[in-house]
């Protein structure tokens, strides 16, 4: 069993893993089918919306901050292999390294500006959110299901 710091730093990866599977899971169970009920600049407009108001301290500190102790976790996992649930810890940190930050800045991000830059009530707007809602509801999908995995993964570590 983990103790002592490193049980407060998994500890603290498998909050911010779960609070990132949720927030992704509630776009892929209904915000994204909700969006793609509106007309097409209405759905545009509002995750325009969405994407800005996003970018603020607290998702920062939830997102980033899970990516910093994921990948400290990782790197000290590997170093420590032959302890009781390192091989846990060195797969949360990689899913959420992998599955979470690097899709979400491969992926999502990418569609997003694409997103920003299209105007709303335009034919070419109308083509991208199509695309969008197809291409970006798939990858946080992916990130949905590696943030609970990695959640699984930081708890399985801590028993």
């Amino acid at each position: 069993m983990i103790g002592g710091w490193f049980f407060a730093l998994t500890f603290l990866a498998a909050l911010g893993s779960g609070l990132m599977a949720g927030l992704f899971f509630v776009f892929s169970a209904f915000m994204m089918t909700a969006l793609a009920r509106l007309p097409a600049g209405q759905g545009m407009a509002a995750m325009q919306s969405i994407n800005v108001a996003i970018l603020n301290p607290a998702f920062g500190a939830a997102f980033f901050g899970t990516a910093i102790l994921s990948a400290v976790l990782a790197v000290v996992a590997a170093f420590r292999w032959s302890d009781a649930g390192m091989a846990w810890l060195l797969a949360g940190g990689l899913l959420y390294l992998v599955g979470i930050i690097a899709v979400t800045m491969v992926f999502n991000v990418p569609l997003n500006d694409a997103l920003a830059a299209a105007g709303a009530d335009t034919p070419e707007g109308a083509a991208l959110w199509t695309r969008y809602l197809a291409e970006w509801t798939a990858w946080n999908h992916l990130r949905t299901v590696s943030g609970l995995a990695a959640l699984a993964c930081f708890i399985m570590a801590l028993r």
